[in-house]
């Protein structure tokens, strides 16, 4: 499945707001987790029981219920319908080629943002959609594989360290996008990592099939700032959101969020503009190269002109030339083709013409 572009054919022909799973088939069975929390006890649980159990969330605790796995549709309605979300955004949660966002509703915040990993195997960054509805006292996260990049924000619930067991779900929320964009900074540092490693390489001795990872590269750059350019937009639109579940003492945070996201939109287009330079430095080079070699064959040919002049003459059939029948003709000759070629190859020199 293309990385830019999701298939959307299975949700052609429905109408607006009818739950259809857009995104890629998956094997893994869904799963529900749950964290209750205060500043003086945390809770887990996890299993598809907790489907049944959706009454007890945000009673004097701050709630945190992540689904993994969305293809189960009706697990999808049943939390749209105990939450009163509207159609359109559980469609959009299960519309995983979604572009980033963050919308107002009557209850909360709906955030949607891109987790990216890089694939080893393969070389590329792949990119899972991470949606979040934050309401008072709960927060809603929906991912579309299992695995994130959250245990960090994890240990500090269960540890109790720093102030996010004291802080409402808004907090919460914006440590697990703090999370995605640390994950942003780290993958654009190893990209960046690559594309100054096969600059000191072509400004040193280039292999032939440099110019496949440096396409390779240029693609992952594009593929990034793609992701990241609109995460900006959604972070700034929720700096001026105006509902009430985002606090006014989070909006620092939230600056320093976009912030950081600007940092690396700045170090995407830099790495960019590297590539593009590595690009038309590599065809600089192929392009010397050429005509180095062009040049060696000129000069071999301009000089093997005149030598191949007197070897013609020479090797005529008549009769009546005098230096044939010379004892030492033939070692005059060469010594003639030589002179010739010597003399040629310093004008050559003299003029800085190779």
């Amino acid at each position: 499945m293309a990385r830019f572009i999701k298939d959307r054919s299975q949700a052609h022909g429905k109408k607006p707001g009818e739950l259809v799973y857009i995104g890629t088939a998956q094997e893994e069975k869904i799963s529900i987790r749950l964290i209750d929390f205060n500043a003086k006890e945390i809770i887990e649980k996890e299993g598809p029981s907790l489907i049944e159990d959706f009454d007890l969330l945000g009673h004097e605790r701050q709630s945190w219920l992540n689904v993994d796995c969305l293809y189960d549709l009706s697990i999808m309605e049943k939390l749209g319908k105990h939450f009163s979300l509207h159609s359109l955004m559980v469609a959009d949660i299960l519309n995983t080629g979604l572009r980033s966002k963050s919308e107002e509703f009557k209850d909360g915040v709906f955030f949607v943002i891109k987790m990216l990993r890089y694939d080893t195997q393969k070389k590329t960054i792949v990119a899972e959609q991470f949606s979040l509805v934050i309401m008072q006292d709960i927060l809603l996260t929906f991912q579309e594989y299992p695995g994130d990049v959250f245990e960090n924000v994890r240990t500090r619930l269960r540890t109790g360290k720093g102030r996010i067991r004291s802080e409402k779900t808004d907090y919460l929320a914006y440590s697990l996008i703090d999370a995605i964009v640390d994950n942003y900074i780290s993958i654009v540092e190893m990209i960046g990592r690559k594309i100054e490693d096969l600059e000191e390489e072509l400004l040193s001795d280039p292999r032939d099939n440099i110019m496949q990872d440096i396409s390779q590269l240029k693609r992952e750059i594009i593929y990034l700032r793609r992701t990241i350019r609109p995460a900006i937009e959604a972070v700034q639109t929720i700096i001026k959101s105006e509902s009430n579940v985002i606090s006014e003492t989070l909006q620092p945070f939230l600056r320093d969020l976009n912030n950081n996201l600007l940092m690396v939109s700045d170090a995407i287009d830099t790495y960019r503009e590297m590539l593009t330079e590595q690009m038309n430095a590599y065809n600089s080079i192929v392009s010397n190269r050429l005509n180095d070699i062009m040049k060696f064959l000129t000069v071999f040919s301009v000089i093997f002109i005149p030598l191949t002049f007197l070897a013609g003459i020479y090797g005529t059939n008549f009769d009546n030339i005098p230096e044939l029948h010379f004892k030492y003709g033939y070692f005059m000759l060469w010594g003639v083709l030589i002179l010739v070629a010597a003399i040629m190859l310093w004008i050559f020199k003299r003029n800085k013409w190779f």
